[in-house]
């Protein structure tokens, strides 16, 4: 019987002789240590989850597809609950994975997202997830802006995660899975790995939270993925004050996906049920509370089933339920003016 509730994998932790002038920490050897090293440095292991179950954060030894090592600090099947035990058990809690923002320093991030590992409670019998991207900078996709060169990869790595690693970690309903994108992670999510795996997923009864990022498709869409796409509950939300950069990737994204939907012969009063979209904050990058980005971003997570889960919609008193038809056209205000390259210091 699975014990582990909340759980956060530290994925992808591929290690790397790299140094990058990204970190201002230093190594033995006088060089800068990249956020990626930084992160190997912060224990693995069991810990309480805000909610009172349990968090383990552990690591994917070695990604299939590459042939690069990673640490693995702490093994399963080492007696924790929820480990070998539950390999194979189907169980009764599905997954909200999450993929963390890129590291802005603007932002104090450096993968933020997932050491505050803001979806840990679990809400409506799903556990929290959260996955570490899988380079020396913890940037979802690599490359640099709205350039994801690895974004392929990096979905495809995601995947595999879900589908072929953590069954072997954790019991859970694999028809009962979601994903939560902030910023990088809602670029990798929308730009490659619903375009590539939505069908993979068609039944899983979750859907995608698209946090402050989005981009149209960057991969040929099969047309089994685009009829999964016309069933999959997304939704966007952005804010106000935007980056410049994001502020026309996100409008392209949601008519991207509309377009998708209402091709696979989706109605449009079906397409504006399951596609919705909100950037009513006056707020800055992922400043849902108008106030801060790890505030902001954890009052996305705590929302997830008033958004995602049949809920009433309601963000910090406002209703975020609107739909894409007829609002794919976003106005933003001109007060973030950053690109996306400087916010993110890549």
């Amino acid at each position: 019987m699975l014990t582990i509730r909340s759980l956060v994998v530290l994925g992808l932790l591929w290690a790397t002789a790299d140094a990058s002038p990204q970190s201002r920490k230093k190594g033995g050897n006088g060089r800068a240590k990249t956020a990626q090293q930084q992160a190997a440095l912060i224990p693995q292991g069991v810990s309480k989850a805000t909610d009172g179950s349990m968090i383990l954060d552990t690591t994917w030894p070695r990604h299939p597809l590459q042939d690069l090592r990673s640490r693995r600090r702490l093994h399963p099947e080492s007696g924790v609950p929820g480990g070998a035990a539950a390999a194979g058990t189907p169980g009764t809690m599905g997954l909200n994975v999450l993929l963390h923002a890129n590291p802005p320093r603007s932002a104090g991030d450096g993968g933020q997202s997932f050491f505050d590992f803001p979806n840990q409670a679990v809400q409506k019998n799903l556990m929290g997830v959260a996955v570490l991207a899988p380079n020396k900078n913890l940037f979802w996709g690599g490359g640099s802006g709205l350039q994801r060169t690895d974004g392929v990869a990096h979905a495809q790595a995601v995947a595999d995660l879900v589908t072929k690693v953590l069954p072997g970690v954790a019991a859970f309903n694999a028809s009962d899975v979601s994903f939560t994108g902030v910023s990088g992670g809602s670029l990798l999510l929308s730009g490659f790995f619903v375009p590539a795996h939505a069908a993979q997923f068609q039944g899983a009864s979750g859907g995608v939270l698209l946090n402050c990022g989005g981009l149209a498709p960057q991969v040929d869409v099969a047309a089994a993925d685009a009829a999964a796409i016309a069933k999959t509950r997304i939704h966007f939300q952005s804010t106000q004050q935007e980056l410049s950069s994001l502020q026309p990737a996100i409008p392209q994204a949601i008519a991207a996906y509309e377009k998708l939907a209402s091709g696979a012969g989706a109605a449009a009063d079906q397409i504006g049920v399951l596609q919705t979209v909100d950037n009513s904050p006056n707020g800055g990058h992922c400043e849902f509370d108008e106030k801060d980005f790890v505030s902001g971003v954890q009052l996305m997570a705590d929302s997830f089933s008033a958004i995602m889960q049949g809920g009433n919609g309601q963000v910090a008193g406002k209703n975020v339920l609107n739909p894409v038809v007829g609002n794919e056209k976003l106005s933003f205000k001109a007060g973030n003016r950053r690109s996306m390259a400087a916010a993110l210091r890549v």
